[in-house]
């Protein structure tokens, strides 16, 4: 009996390690996005006058971050 109980202890214990190490590093290599500054209110200006501001986009994370489509509002 103590060998059967110990035999299930070392198989759930090994299968609760390998997924800890195979479910773990997987998003050490995953791009993280983060937006410093999420809006932006623009001051009054004349009609016809060009306005620019620039939102900062920073990769936090290992991997290639990928900006594949940018909408204005």
């Amino acid at each position: 009996m103590k060998l059967k109980a110990l035999t299930v202890f070392s198989i759930v214990l090994f299968l609760t390690l390998f997924a800890a190490v195979c479910f773990g590093t997987q998003n050490q290599s995953a791009p993280s996005v983060v937006f410093p500054e999420t809006s932006y209110e623009f001051p009054a200006v004349l009609d016809g006058a060009k306005v620019i501001h620039e939102f900062v986009i920073q990769n936090n994370g290992t991997a290639t971050l990928k900006v594949e489509r940018v909408k204005t509002g």
